[in-house]
């Protein structure tokens, strides 16, 4: 079977860790790179020996291609993912699948009418420690879900902004960068998500956008949770840093970022600790739990999330995280933001 063809719009942060997925890969081939007319981008060009375009439709006009990427910034998510979406070209969209809940509706809406494969960037999806999690709450193992409790909070140094600008700026802040991650597990984890309250803080650094914020979660199956998010907390207490799935991240094994809990028992994600009463036993607070920690596979989730975009294109699997997918987490990430900015609650 041929290699897959392959375009990356956007060689930053997450555009180099596709470009190198897609080189160790079998199934693919990178054909070609989408940036701005910067050094640094023909840097990247020149290093991976393929031809650098300042235009993704002259790019999709020139090179033969199999599915493009779309890892720019946010704001030019909506259009690039457009220009693919019309063309019928398979497309894996970073998140969120675009700057605003309006314009990821619209795209939802041509992806609906085209018939297009899209794939939004949601990676934690394929992570096989969030699977188990998953299916240790599914199965009924901690009894009814009734709280959760989550941490994203690490410290992202100077270079982090100084390398985009964009990120100190309104739609450029973690509630859209990192928070929409978390929505994503949480809604995996515990359900859908119905209401939300949040304060935000930009008091340490100062950007126009938020660096903390406090956040109330109320699920349609009547579980509620807590959720703390910083990029300016010196803190262990992030997936990054506790997943252990991506090597770049120092990691913090005795460290959790989840705390989900049941009528029968409770998990701490990602070690995997978990107390459960006896079966048979009424649960009390008098009652002693037994204890355990589970065992758990690890993969990186960003070569998973591209495998299963190989077999989105060849027809073999259908996307996981859908447009649709994409656009409902945006619109709670979005709720969340209006949350803070109003101070009330929020319904999604």
């Amino acid at each position: 079977m041929r290699k897959l063809k392959f375009v990356v719009v956007g060689p930053g942060l997450i555009g180099k860790q596709h470009i190198r997925l897609i080189k160790e890969d079998p199934d693919c081939e990178l054909v070609a790179i989408v940036a701005p007319d910067h050094a640094p981008n023909h840097q990247v060009a020149n290093d991976n020996n393929v031809p650098l375009f300042y235009d993704l439709a002259l790019c999709m006009d020139r090179v033969p291609l199999d599915g493009v990427i779309v890892s720019s910034p946010n704001i030019f998510h909506g259009e690039q993912a457009r220009l693919c979406i019309e063309a019928g070209i398979p497309v894996l969209i970073e998140k969120p699948i675009a700057a605003s809940v309006r314009e990821g509706a619209k795209l939802a809406e041509l992806t609906a009418m085209h018939g297009t494969p899209v794939l939004v960037g949601h990676h934690r999806t394929y992570s096989p420690v969030l699977a188990r999690a998953r299916a240790i709450v599914q199965s009924g193992q901690l009894g009814r879900v009734v709280s959760v409790m989550g941490s994203a909070q690490f410290y992202k140094p100077s270079s982090y902004f100084a390398a985009g600008p964009w990120r100190t700026q309104l739609g450029g802040g973690p509630i859209l960068i990192n928070l929409i991650h978390e929505v994503g597990n949480l809604r995996s984890l515990c359900g859908e998500i119905k209401a939300v309250q949040a304060l935000s803080s930009s008091a340490v650094r100062g950007f126009a956008v938020e660096d903390t914020v406090a956040i109330n979660l109320m699920f349609e199956n009547g579980a509620l949770g807590t959720f703390i998010l910083s990029d300016t907390a010196a803190c262990a207490r992030s997936w990054e840093q506790t997943s252990q799935e991506n090597p770049v991240y120092p990691t913090y094994p005795d460290e959790d970022c989840y705390f989900i809990a049941g009528t029968q028992g409770s998990l701490s994600v990602p070690t995997f600790r978990m107390k459960r009463y006896r079966d048979g036993i009424e649960p009390s607070w008098l009652e002693p739990f037994d204890e355990e920690v589970l065992e758990v596979s690890r993969e990186e989730p960003l070569a998973c999330q591209l495998q299963h975009f190989v077999e989105v294109i060849r027809g073999t699997a259908t996307p996981l995280v859908s447009a649709i997918d994409g656009l409902r987490n945006l619109e709670i990430t979005e709720a969340i933001a209006r949350s803070a900015a109003e101070r009330t609650l929020v319904y999604t």
